[in-house]
Order: structure tokens, then C-alpha cells, then sequence
């Protein structure tokens, strides 16, 4: 009883690994986004000097940061309000 099941998935999983991505990048602009993703991720291109904020600019970044949920978020954009575009879409 479990038989067709099983065929019916082993059918349905086939065409999955055809649509597997061959490894390594696909074009060079993937080749040097990765290279840049792996340089932030390792920090092997960070300063050496540390960068230390003093007090007061911790205080400004946490007020701006409570400021900004002194506005509400809307529930949906109307284009209306906030201009026009110029586009044809």
C-alpha cells in the first residue's frame, strides 16, 4: 500500500536534482560579490586600530534610535501621499 507513495515521491523528487545549481560562482560580478561577502565575514580587511564612540555620540545614535518610533508606521503606502513617480509600471 505504501509502494505507490513512495514511487510517487521518488517521480516527484527526480527533477530536483536537475535543478541543482552547479557549485562555484556563475559569472565574475558572483566571483567578487563573494570575494567581498568573505572579507566582511572574516574581518581580515578590519582596522586595526579600534573604533571606540565617545559617550555623546552613543547618546545621539540611542535618541535617534528612540525617536524614531515616535511615528507610527502606517498600515498600507498610498501613493498619493507621498508624490508621483515618473515611471510607466
Amino acid at each position: 500500500m505504501n509502494m505507490p507513495y513512495l514511487a510517487s515521491l521518488a517521480v516527484l523528487a527526480l527533477p530536483m536534482s536537475v535543478m541543482a545549481i552547479e557549485p562555484g560562482p556563475s559569472s565574475p560580478q558572483q566571483a567578487l560579490t563573494e570575494q567581498w561577502l568573505t572579507l566582511q565575514s572574516t574581518g581580515s580587511a578590519a582596522s586595526q586600530k579600534p573604533q571606540k564612540a565617545s559617550a555623546d555620540e552613543r547618546d545621539r545614535a540611542n535618541q535617534r534610535f528612540l525617536d524614531s518610533y515616535k511615528y507610527p508606521i502606517p498600515e498600507y503606502f498610498e501613493q498619493k501621499v507621498g508624490g508621483k513617480t515618473e515611471g510607466s509600471n
